[in-house]
């Protein structure tokens, strides 16, 4: 078997190892870096909130960049700007400045934006069968992600003659600048044919109406906000409110990365022979049990329990909902479905990361959980409504 054809895989899978580490630092260290240096309580979070604006911002100019420039460029220019993201963070920390670390955060969305375009480039340079199972084996990289980016952020978190954490973002800096070095050298865009066969492009507003395309949508909403909801209130919840160590908030941390992508292993198998919808529904259920599992007063049991269980449910519901996406567009339309399913995906999920330090100030972790809920009834008429144009396979 040649693997000239998963070329664009293996590349962006060896890029998004070191590249996606950027979102696990931030993760563990935002919330921490914000309750020592922000004027106030209700604004620790905040950090990771424009982390995520960031990211909403820019999905949409990232993906009409890369729509006029192409894949490489826009990657490029993407994990520039990350490099750039990490010395500035490592500046504000440096000088307690809360602005600063706060615009470094922001840009290190923005990047996350062109991270995110990954995917859609590695479905449109693998034939359709193979999508599901690509998609998976990208997801990989999330593991190395899971383990390499808390530890350089654990490890390097204490520098002789630095403040604290500030060697964490220069350590990030160079995770950026590996993946910029590995894009620059083996990277190549994927020249793709439109299916004239297909008919021509339908206004948007035709595209979004379809009852898979909802499902999609919603079903990566919903999975991101609550993800982010419930990630972003974790480390600050037990490190700062119930006073368990770093090393085991970073523990339950990566726990939870691990947990929303070592399912890639077989996710996109499961995809195949029992159906998206069916994946899609196990997500759904998964993050019910995870509310279930971390409600009351929790002990390091319960976080680990409940963070695991979301990133397993975020995994089904995320890669799910990518896959009906990528199945319900043309050719032609796929810049511009990309960017506003990424927009609403992300730019949802900003009011959960914002709403996170809110809540954990007024109303406790209990209050965190209780706002996902809501979130969640919102897929069960989507699912209702999208059944019946979907097939299930039999098992």
């Amino acid at each position: 078997m040649t693997l000239q054809p998963y070329r664009t895989l293996i590349v962006l899978l060896a890029a998004q190892c070191f590249g996606q580490t950027a979102a696990p630092i931030l993760v563990l260290l935002g919330g921490l870096i914000g309750a020592q240096i922000a004027p106030s309580a209700n604004l620790m979070t905040l950090p990771l909130a424009f982390m995520i604006i960031g990211t909403a911002a820019t999905t949409a100019p990232a993906s009409m960049l890369m729509a006029r420039v192409g894949r490489k460029i826009g990657f490029l220019f993407g994990s520039g700007l990350a490099v750039f993201a990490s010395l500035l963070a490592a500046l504000g920390v440096y000088q307690h400045s809360f602005t600063v670390f706060c615009l470094a955060a922001f840009l290190i969305g923005c990047y996350l934006a062109f991270l995110q375009q990954y995917r859609f480039a590695v479905a449109e340079s693998v034939a359709p069968d193979d999508v599901p199972k690509s998609l998976s084996i990208l997801m990989l990289a999330g593991i190395v992600a899971a383990l390499l980016g808390p530890e350089v952020g654990r490890r390097f978190s204490s520098v002789d003659g630095l403040p604290d954490f500030v060697g964490s973002f220069l350590g990030l800096a160079v995770m950026m600048a590996m993946s910029f070095l590995i894009l620059l050298l083996f990277f190549r865009d994927t020249e793709i044919q439109a299916d004239t066969s297909a008919g021509g492009e339908r206004p948007l507003g035709v595209v979004l109406r379809q009852p898979t395309v909802i499902l999609a949508i919603a079903s990566a909403v919903v999975g991101y906000t609550i993800m982010s909801l419930i990630m972003t209130a974790t480390p600050v919840s037990m490190h700062e409110l119930d006073q368990h160590s770093l090393d085991a908030t970073t523990w339950v941390v990566q726990s939870h990365i691990l947990a929303m992508y070592i399912p890639s292993f077989f996710s996109g198998f499961l995809i195949a022979r029992f159906g998206v919808l069916r994946i899609i529904q196990s997500g759904f259920l998964l993050m019910l049990i995870c509310v279930v599992v971390g409600w009351g007063r929790p002990e390091l049991m319960h976080y680990f329990g409940s963070m695991v269980l979301l990133g397993v449910g975020w995994n089904f519901l995320f890669l799910g909902g990518t896959t009906l996406l990528t199945q319900s567009y043309r050719i032609s339309e796929r810049f511009k479905v990309q960017a506003t399913n990424d927009f609403l995906i992300f730019g949802l999920q900003a009011v959960g990361s914002l709403g996170a330090g809110v809540l954990l100030a007024t109303l406790g972790w209990n209050g965190v959980l209780a706002f996902s809920l809501p979130w969640l009834m919102v897929l069960i008429p989507v699912l209702i409504y999208a059944k019946k144009y979907l097939s299930v396979p039999q098992s």
